[in-house]
């Protein structure tokens, strides 16, 4: 694979031309109007337009990027995560055309991309499931019938897609036919699919993830968890490696039932497997994304490997390059991404121009981004500016870490989430380790808390260098007075 196409745009578009580089592989870039001046197209070797700045017209069509490959000599795509990196028709057409796709096969990613699907290839398996039911709803009245014997709360989840769409909370009989509706208006609209089904809402949940590898000679690795519960619909913001709450047997346990959750469906290259971990340590599978996850550096910095070159071995053949008891957790790291969003307007996009960007710089400090300074950020795609991710020996090293890099991150031009990531890592329930998905519910209903405890930190740090000065100030006093120049004194 001497060639590869990034069927992608922004900071994950870098990272992986970062990797193919130091692989010495060619990398082609695609790009839309307005990503023409974007760094990831500068950095690669080769880069191709490929139409107007909406994604349907430009990095979702397939058969154009198709073509451009077989004009370039494109043996490999990379499909980044989001757009086309799990769309099984597409994995399909890049094998028919006789090119590797870097994930998985095309059958793969059938089965785990529907959650319904997913639950029944992992039933066999003995993967620990949240009490609900396994098939796709659509009569409403049967579905009430279902949710009672569930018990409420309950969720209603789209069966296709993620990212939070299509998923409505219920915690009575009277709101659950308009939470329905609403259910699959939004799974009809973002996935083209309506199919619903019911589970029971898990209390005090948080959201663990398993990062998953496996080649084509049927070897199978977990490189350990992450933890992803602070989020905002349902939408993560700050994740973090390895969990504070897990146990090395539990960690043991969930790992092997993410490995078999690959064994279900035959499963080759890089893979996250999601579960719910209740207030009880009892875990439940969610499902499978099949891809590179967003959050994917604090693996990378708790093991010390590349996910990317490993997911371009294993697309060339070769066998993993650890097994599993050559990989082990050294440290913590914590990443913090950092969105152009109004975090007091309930976290809603902020467009504008990035007039001064000025990244953190440190030990143990990693920044992968998409901008530079003076451009502007796009309406057309996701608001995320960058991944903040730092590595310590510790959690709270990482936590303390992360602050200070927070503190000397300067962006200004547009509200971003930087100031909400610090009022996440200051958070005494974040720094015992208590907390679960619920955490903007119950900390951040009124957002003016973030500001004034920010207001209260910079009286604290006001104070405290008055008192330093005082002191100076009463030290050179006492000075002039000894030497009896105290009259010169102003």
């Amino acid at each position: 694979m001497k060639k590869v196409l990034i069927a992608n745009r922004g900071e994950i578009a870098r990272r992986v031309i970062r990797t193919l580089k130091r692989m010495d592989i060619t990398s082609v870039a695609i790009y839309s109007d307005a990503d023409r001046n974007a760094p990831h197209v500068l950095e690669a070797d080769e880069a191709v337009y490929v139409g107007e700045s909406p994604s349907s017209e430009s990095y979702l069509k397939q058969d154009l990027i198709l073509s451009i490959c077989k004009e370039k000599g494109v043996e490999g795509i990379h499909p980044g995560y989001g757009f086309l990196s799990e769309n099984f028709d597409f994995a399909r057409k890049v094998k028919d055309a006789g090119m590797t796709l870097i994930g998985p096969s095309p059958e793969s990613m059938e089965i785990m991309g529907d959650k319904l699907s997913a639950k029944q290839a992992v039933k066999s398996y003995n993967v620990p499931l949240v009490p609900g039911v396994d098939e796709a709803i659509t009569d409403p009245q049967a579905a009430i019938k279902i949710a009672e014997e569930v018990g409420y709360p309950i969720l209603i989840k789209a069966s296709a897609g993620g990212g939070g769409k299509g998923m409505r909370l219920v915690e009575h009989s009277g709101e659950f036919l308009e939470q329905m509706k609403l259910a699959q208006n939004e799974a009809r609209s973002s996935f083209g699919n309506d199919a619903v089904f019911i589970e029971k809402f898990v209390t005090e949940p948080r959201h663990i993830e398993i990062q998953v590898f496996a080649d084509r000679m049927g070897n199978t690795v977990y490189l350990f968890e992450r933890e992803c519960s602070i989020q905002r619909r349902h939408q993560k913001v700050v994740e973090e490696a390895p969990s504070a709450v897990l146990t090395p047997e539990l960690r043991k346990r969930m790992g092997e039932a993410a490995v078999a959750v690959c064994k279900a469906c035959n499963y080759e290259g890089a893979g996250t497997v999601e579960f719910l971990l209740d207030g009880n340590l009892d875990f439940f599978f969610l499902e499978m994304n099949t891809r590179l996850q967003v959050e994917h550096p604090v693996t990378e910095e708790i093991t010390g490997t590349d996910l990317v070159e490993w997911q371009i071995r294993v697309a060339r053949g070769e066998k993993l390059p650890k097994t599993q008891e050559e990989l082990t957790i050294n440290g913590h790291a914590i990443e913090v991404r950092v969105y152009a969003e109004d975090t007091l307007n309930g976290f809603t996009p902020d467009i504008g121009t990035l007039e001064r960007y000025r990244l953190p710089a440190g030990k143990n400090t990693r920044v992968d981004d998409a901008f530079v300074e003076g451009m502007p950020i796009p309406i057309y795609y996701d608001p995320m500016i960058a991944k903040l991710v730092v590595w310590g020996k510790t959690r709270e090293e990482a936590i303390d870490r992360c602050l200070k890099a927070i503190d000397h991150y300067q962006i200004s031009g547009l509200k971003t989430t930087l100031d909400f990531g610090k009022y996440v890592l200051k958070h005494p329930a974040f720094r015992s380790g208590k907390f679960d998905t619920n955490f903007v519910k119950e900390y951040f209903q009124d957002p003016r808390i973030m500001y004034t405890a920010m207001e209260e930190e910079a009286e604290a740090l006001t104070h405290g260098i008055n008192e330093i000065w005082d002191s100076i100030l009463d030290f050179q006093k006492k000075e002039f007075a000894s030497r009896e120049i105290s009259g010169a004194w102003k």
